[in-house]
């Protein structure tokens, strides 16, 4: 109940609303479950943070998809190899994973993101503006 409950502060349209809806279930949970009340309104600032990004990012930010593939790449990997004869071998084994990871990601014609909404990071409210506006 109490995760359903939680849940509701991300199926929020905007930032407003997902504020609001935070600040509601925190004073809900005061009375029943102090505790994580408590721990929510600490960890505020981190719970919220994805509010900060254009609405088009917040699935892929909540996502863990990308960091389970390769966390599923290393564990075949580690599984071929067996038993490593030191840590080290280990640490290059992995390493040599997320660096292929890396030149994949950075060659690819396909983008987590897309570079529409990557530069709705940068938007200054002049590049917002409407044109016409400016001129007159």
């Amino acid at each position: 109940m109490v995760a359903s409950i939680i849940r509701t502060i991300f199926a929020q349209p905007d930032a407003e609303h997902v504020n609001t809806q935070f600040d509601e279930v925190t004073r809900m949970l005061t009375r029943s479950h102090p505790k994580i009340a408590d721990m929510l309104e600490t960890a505020r600032e981190d719970l919220l943070a994805f509010t900060g990004f254009p609405t088009a990012h917040w699935r892929q930010i909540w996502s863990t998809n990308p960091l389970e593939r390769v966390n599923k790449e290393i564990k075949r990997r580690t599984d071929v190899v067996g038993t490593f004869p030191n840590p080290a071998a280990l640490l290059r084994l992995a390493g040599h994973v997320l660096i292929e990871q890396h030149d994949e990601w950075d060659g690819a014609d396909r983008r987590y993101f897309s570079e529409h909404s990557m530069k709705l990071l940068n938007a200054t409210e002049q590049e917002v503006a409407i044109p016409e506006l400016n001129a007159a």
